[in-house]
């Protein structure tokens, strides 16, 4: 039997209502909101019992579900989490930028939709819903270490996508959201105190990597570490010539062997061993304010013969 705290097991959930709620074709936006907020809050539990399952056990006078939670206690006893509310302001506090207020309109509307004669979802048309929808579900995506992808799968992520593209402050709150990630799991990772199954997930410098034409070390924006910084664009060629004309001192022509090129790299991807923050779009990088071009040294012979031929004409 899963454990009902398992954040895996929510996770998996989570995956299964937004299957529903983007079932445009069959359902209705009432009834695609309603399985879209039940997933938020399965979102927001397994991104709390990722870190520990007591974060989600709702106390009691036995205190039979913190036993539970804790793994001290098995059979057949009964799991009772925290309400939504608790939920989100536990999110809230440990899930940079997740804004609880916007979410409790999500979970209010779901509550207003169930339990009462109110329009719940209706008030808000659906294309300013689902930006908003959006814009929480992705922080504690991010908070479980996972991609949008992985969550509705490769078919529908354009269509997430293009939700957040309608929100002004996507890109900002995306990367708030994985630079504090990167910081909490620095933190954890350095105190101990990160959990055994994060542990195992942990990724050196070399599987990080994008493995892209160009690399060079940068700094990390959440931990002050140093990172990787990549790029396989070529966005400048400058050239460097001998002062010689060419000519050695033994008179012999080595016109490349004096010569040398600097590569003005486009960057597109930032990996850190250190915290495992990665900035996997050149757009990332820019809001993060980093560098979005570094130089390399290019090889010579290679592009000196590319460098473009002027006539006389």
């Amino acid at each position: 039997m899963t454990n009902p705290f398992d954040h895996e097991a929510l996770w998996t959930k989570a995956k299964l209502f937004l299957n529903r709620a983007m079932d445009d074709d069959a359902r209705s936006f009432d009834e695609q909101a309603l399985w879209a907020a039940l997933a938020l809050e399965l979102l927001a539990k397994a991104a709390l019992a990722r870190v520990s399952p007591l974060l989600i056990a709702e106390p009691n006078e036995e205190g039979t579900n913190l036993l539970i939670a804790s793994g001290l206690v098995k059979g057949d006893a009964r799991f009772t989490s925290v309400r939504a509310k608790t939920l989100m302001a536990r999110c809230h506090k440990a899930f940079k930028p997740f804004d609880q207020s916007e979410a409790m309109k999500i979970i209010n509307g779901r509550n207003e939709y169930l339990h009462s004669s109110g329009t719940g979802f209706m008030a808000i048309p659906p294309h300013a819903w689902w930006p908003r929808y959006w814009a929480q579900a992705a922080v504690l995506v991010t908070a479980l270490d996972r991609e949008i992808e992985e969550l509705v799968g490769s078919d529908r992520e354009l269509t997430v996508t293009k939700h957040l593209e309608r929100n002004a402050k996507n890109l900002e709150q995306r990367t708030e959201a994985l630079i504090e990630r990167a910081k909490q799991r620095r933190q954890q990772w350095l105190g101990g105190t990160l959990p055994a199954k994060v542990a195992a997930e942990w990724k050196s410098g070399q599987y990080l990597s994008a493995t892209m034409s160009h690399s060079e070390a940068a700094t990390c924006p959440a931990c002050e570490s140093a990172g990787l910084l990549e790029g396989e664009e070529v966005v400048n060629v400058q050239y460097h010539y001998p002062p010689t004309g060419g000519y050695g001192p033994d008179g012999e022509y080595d016109y490349l062997d004096e010569a040398s090129v600097t590569l003005t790299i486009g960057a597109d991807y930032f990996s850190c061993p250190a915290c495992q923050l990665v900035l996997n779009s050149y757009d990332l990088i820019r809001q993060a304010g980093m560098d979005t071009e570094f130089h390399v040294e290019g090889d010579a012979y290679e592009y000196i013969g590319r460098e473009p031929e002027y006539g006389n004409d």
